[in-house]
């Protein structure tokens, strides 16, 4: 697959590509309080586009380990406003909301949006599907286990891999059968994950590899780079964060969701260059 299609646009994956993040949030774990308002917004959403992003994922809500969720009045006064203002200013970029609740994804995808982010892999809202589907709006399928606020307590699987293709399995034919042409899987990595679990996953990401389904990860910046760096801060996870991507590059990876938009790109470029 080398075209995904989404409402009237075709977004080419015949080579990786960066989904660049924007969190409208004060409390995400990396960049949270930053883009509030919408001239950071956009100054934001410019850079990363400059830098090489194609998709832009906007969240109003931080789904870091721990967090509490917000009011979907909350959460469409911080994403509608700066959605309309980058689509009609960034009229050749796709763009993706990054939530869990309909009213919002519908206010968005009104506002223009391309793609759903769904961390919850339709559990909260299984009208996504249809949603999607009216829209021929794309659809990110995350796997994830338990609710932000408590994913990390005591996460246990018997066989990760496993579980994860089999939740993609279900996924994709409740998807399939509501009528959305256009699927992203992924495996969730810090969603209900030790450590353990995380390695295992990127590990063995091949295994998630399905034909017309491309293979997104987030790994930029998240605890587990910390964990492998004695504890390291978010920011000074970078290097760590570029060496996964390199990696996933590898192991077939076809979109990087990340908060540094050009140094993932760097990976894309001599992952690309030395690939030919």
């Amino acid at each position: 697959m080398t075209d995904f299609k989404v409402r009237d646009q075709t977004l080419d994956i015949s080579q990786p590509i960066v989904m660049g993040i924007l969190n409208a949030t004060p409390d995400s774990f990396s960049d949270g309080g930053r883009y509030l308002n919408e001239k950071s917004a956009m100054d934001q959403i410019n850079r990363m586009i400059q830098e090489g992003a194609q998709i832009i994922d906007i969240g109003g809500e931080s789904t870091r380990p721990g967090s509490e969720p917000v009011t979907e009045k909350e959460e469409l006064e911080r994403v509608i406003p700066i959605i309309k203002e980058a689509i009609k200013n960034f009229p050749n970029t796709f763009f993706s909301i990054d939530t869990t609740k309909y009213s919002v994804a519908e206010e968005s995808l009104k506002a223009g949006v391309h793609i759903i982010n769904d961390v919850s892999g339709l559990k909260k809202e299984p009208r996504f599907a249809q949603l999607c589907a009216a829209y021929q709006a794309g659809y990110v399928l995350m796997h994830s286990q338990g609710d932000p606020n408590t994913m990390q307590k005591n996460p246990v699987y018997s066989d990760v891999i496993n579980e994860i293709n089999q939740f993609f399995s279900e996924g994709i034919e409740r998807l399939k059968s509501s009528g959305v042409q256009s699927v992203m899987i992924d495996p969730g990595i810090g969603f209900g994950k030790t450590l353990e679990h995380n390695i295992t996953i990127i590990r063995n990401l091949k295994k998630f590899e399905r034909d017309g389904y491309p293979l997104l990860v987030g790994v930029s910046r998240k605890s587990m780079i910390g964990q492998l760096l004695d504890g390291r801060a978010s920011d000074g996870r970078l290097a760590g964060t570029i060496a996964l991507h390199y990696h996933t590059l590898l192991m077939g990876a076809k979109i990087l969701r990340v908060h540094d938009v050009r140094e993932a790109m760097d990976s894309i470029k001599i992952f690309q260059n030395l690939s030919e």
